[in-house]
């Protein structure tokens, strides 16, 4: 073996098997609080199920229209698809990231003209100056960063933990998408029920007055009954343009999310009578299932991971860079001489590079790195307290206010039944009909209150399923 050789050989040796050591601290490891790995507190409700949730939960509504819509929003969303190329983004990141295991390559290729002067040589050419001419060269070099300290490992790791962080933000806005769409069509079918109720009171109310009307003309009623019966219609009226804008803008928010405009809002939408019903309890699973389901909870996690290698990418800049380069070409006094053997050329070698001037720097951007990955700790802490906060509310409120139904739900029969027999009572002439408009106002109220709560149950219903982070199995391969 040459000896000139040798060296270079037990460096670049050396240097290979040491490639793999990194610097800095390993990744802190985050904790989930084992009180919020159990069963849910408000999962001792009927309503609820510990079964595993379901991905495609709104497939439980059995309802063929919404889903239409939210497979539609799921192809045609513009959050979406600025989300994934987003992701797309940040994976050809990775790529440059991973680049860096490959060696650099330059080609290059030059002809100069012109003469060296004879004063600047160390024997000032015997006051000789030099002739004019030529030289060509060119020539490809090579160099491979050993990877000593792990920098380049490092940022790969970062740049991969950005990639599933980057897959995971998708995952939250697909998420939203879907839960925002079954609202928004929720919405629509609950304002129509509320429409067609306050419609159904306008005709009785409208009859009402019909009523007081004739009687007054035919002498037996008064005008204060006329009175009171068409303020009574009158306010139910104005009951009816807050809910027409409420559907029309549900609507609409329909029609964004699925990629259309306001004048392609869907019909089927538009048509809805009720909201949808679920005719089973909602499987809720546990904590420990749900906070390995959120999507916000494993972006958390993987920011964390991005950090804590940034911080070994800045500590790995306290200590120096080494390459292994290499040349190789050809130059010679005139361009046929190219190419030659006595014009080859090569030269192999490492190279070591240290910046003791900015060890100052390296040092601030430890810091700096050290702060961020304190601060991607507590956010992934507060994303797990986050995700059991809103799931244990969202539990909580659906809870009741199913609870507050089945009371409106009585009080609307009692109601009906109260204004029934005040009817039958004022045509026996045993009450006046003071007590009729008051039996009405009051079953119009309840009616109103009832479809009211009926629309705040599947909202909450909603609420419940994107807390519970439903569609996670659909999440992309962050480095596919």
């Amino acid at each position: 073996m040459n000896r000139k050789v040798l060296p270079l050989l037990t460096v670049s040796g050396a240097a290979l098997l040491l490639a793999a050591c990194a610097v800095g601290p390993k990744a802190p490891n985050p904790t989930i609080p084992a009180q919020g790995q159990g069963a849910f507190i408000g999962s001792q409700s009927a309503s609820v199920s510990t079964e595993a949730a379901r991905a495609d939960w709104w497939r439980l509504y059995n309802d063929a229209t919404l889903d239409g819509l939210i497979q539609q929003a799921l192809t045609e969303n513009n959050e979406l698809e600025a989300a994934a190329a987003n992701l797309r983004a940040v994976r050809a990141s990775l790529s440059e990231a991973r680049a860096g295991r490959l060696p650099t390559t330059n080609l290059n290729a030059s002809g100069q003209y012109g003469r060296s002067s004879a004063a600047a040589t160390a024997d000032g050419n015997n006051g000789q100056s030099f002739e004019n001419g030529e030289t060509y060269s060119a020539g490809l070099d090579m160099a491979y960063e050993i990877d000593l300290f792990g920098r380049v490992g490092s940022a790969i790791r970062a740049a991969r933990a950005d990639a599933a962080a980057a897959a995971e933000a998708l995952e939250v806005v697909r998420i939203s998408v879907v839960a925002e769409t079954a609202r928004a069509y929720a919405d629509t079918c609950s304002a129509n029920a509320q429409i067609a109720v306050a419609e159904r009171t306008i005709d009785l109310q409208g009859k009402t007055v019909d009523l007081t009307q004739r009687l007054l003309d035919g002498g037996s009623g008064n005008g204060l009954d006329v009175a009171r019966a068409r303020a009574a219609l009158e306010q139910t009226r104005a009951s009816l343009p807050p809910l027409r804008a409420q559907r029309d803008g549900a609507l609409y928010r329909l029609s964004t999310l699925t990629g259309r405009t306001p004048a392609e809002a869907s019909e089927a939408a538009r048509g809805c009578q009720s909201p949808p019903q679920l005719s089973q309890p909602i499987p809720v699973g546990d904590g420990a299932a749900l906070l390995a389901r959120r999507p916000d909870v494993r972006q958390a996690e993987q920011k964390l991971a991005a950090a804590a290698a940034r911080v070994n990418v800045a500590t790995a800049s306290l200590y120096p860079t080494i390459s292994l380069g290499g040349s190789l070409g050809t130059s010679a006094l005139d361009s046929n001489d190219l190419g030659k053997d006595s014009s080859f050329r090569f030269s192999v070698g490492p190279l070591i590079s240290w910046n003791f001037p900015n060890i100052a720097v390296a040092r601030a951007r430890i810091k700096q790195a050290d702060a961020q990955t304190d601060a991607a700790l507590a956010g992934f802490d507060q994303s797990v307290l986050t995700a059991l906060q809103e799931t244990e509310t969202a539990l909580s409120a659906y809870a009741n206010e199913l609870d507050r139904r089945t009371a409106l739900r009585t009080a609307r029969d009692q109601a009906a039944t109260a204004a029934r027999l005040s009817r039958l009572r004022f045509d026996a002439g045993a009450d006046s009909f003071l007590t009729v408009l008051d039996s009405e106002r009051t079953l119009a109220g309840a009616d109103a209150a009832l479809a009211a709560s009926e629309a705040q149950v599947v909202t909450y219903q909603i609420a419940l399923f994107k807390a519970l982070a439903g569609g996670w199995d659909q999440a992309p391969d962050p480095e596919a």
